[in-house]
């Protein structure tokens, strides 16, 4: 094996000649695999074939499995590769951007999963971003997000091209920031920026808006703004009587379940089932906790882990339905 590698000058990527053996298959995002015909043509070119890439890391073939069958078919032992250094999710959609552009295009179907399964891996990236990435419309992969988990319709800011975060939605960024202002009077503006998604500046216009008591949203804001339903909510959310109940202060289950249990409003099968998994949620004992974490057995961390997880998304959008309908 050839260990001496060398700068590629496109993309900068080290170069070296290694066993076939020394391979593994790829993440293909070819639903199918790969195309026989294909293969057979490669065998029978009379002519030296790019090198292909390779993930460093794990040694799986990020792009040219056509060409590793081929050289296989031809008996040959080693191989030009090309080294990709980051993460697995990175080389995936490394290897769907070189299949758009050259060798045996993906099919639309091939593409269109690839683009979910970005949108899965990287929730923040753009619409764009991911249809550069794809070769698809970016309204097809708007389309493809809405039928996506909830997941990303919490995220507030989306990652460019050219790597720089924007918000969605301007009022909801300004909603957030008007709300971290509130939470920590004393944050930086640019801890409000980076928390809240949005730019230095609308961050000082948010803090000095709230300072004169007028709506943190502005007039011309809110009429580029698609959410008209959080637009109404920002501007009773500052009034006199929301800015006395904003914060709620945290509270003790074990204090006040007694009295939820007592209140007869909550006798209904819905608040009986309500109280029942609030009894079950509510152990408020680290020392417990740790103790559950520790009975997982080792085989089912990942599994309970995910669960977990699940469970407190769900707990989660319970939390904010309340908050909602408290504005």
């Amino acid at each position: 094996m050839s260990c001496a590698d060398e700068p590629h000058p496109e993309g900068h990527r080290q170069r070296a000649r290694l066993p076939l053996s020394s391979l593994l298959p790829s993440d293909s995002p070819r639903i199918e695999g790969e195309s026989e015909e294909h293969i057979d043509l490669l065998v029978k070119l009379d002519t030296t074939l790019p090198p292909v890439i390779v993930h460093r890391e794990t040694m799986r073939i990020v792009d040219g499995m056509h060409r590793l069958r081929a050289a296989q078919l031809r008996g040959d032992e080693s191989i030009e590769v090309e080294f990709f250094d980051g993460e697995a999710e990175d080389a995936f959609v490394l290897a769907v951007q070189q299949n758009i552009t050259h060798g045996l295009p993906l099919s639309r179907a091939d593409r269109t999963a690839a683009a979910k399964r970005i949108l899965a891996d990287h929730p923040d990236w753009a619409d764009r971003r991911i249809a550069h990435s794809t070769g698809l419309a970016p309204g097809t992969v708007a389309a493809l997000r809405q039928c996506s988990t909830d997941r990303n319709e919490q995220l507030n800011t989306r990652v460019g091209s050219d790597g720089r975060i924007r918000p969605l939605r301007a009022t909801e960024g300004r909603l957030r920031a008007s709300q971290l202002i509130a939470d920590n009077p004393g944050a930086s503006l640019r801890e409000i920026a980076t928390s809240a998604g949005i730019a230095l500046a609308t961050a000082k216009d948010v803090r000095d808006r709230l300072r004169q008591g007028i709506d943190p949203v502005s007039a011309k804001v809110s009429k580029t703004s698609s959410n008209s339903t959080v637009r109404a909510n920002v501007k009773s959310a500052h009034g006199p009587a929301a800015s006395r109940a904003a914060l709620v202060p945290p509270v003790a289950a074990d204090g006040v379940l007694p009295s939820l249990r007592n209140d007869p409003s909550l006798r209904t099968e819905a608040g009986r089932m309500l109280l029942q998994l609030l009894i079950a949620h509510s152990l408020d004992d680290e020392v417990k906790w740790r103790q559950l974490a520790a009975g997982v057995p080792g085989h089912r961390v990942a599994v309970v882990a995910q669960i977990a997880r699940q469970c407190a998304e769900k707990w989660r959008h319970l939390a904010c339905e309340l908050d909602r309908r408290g504005l």
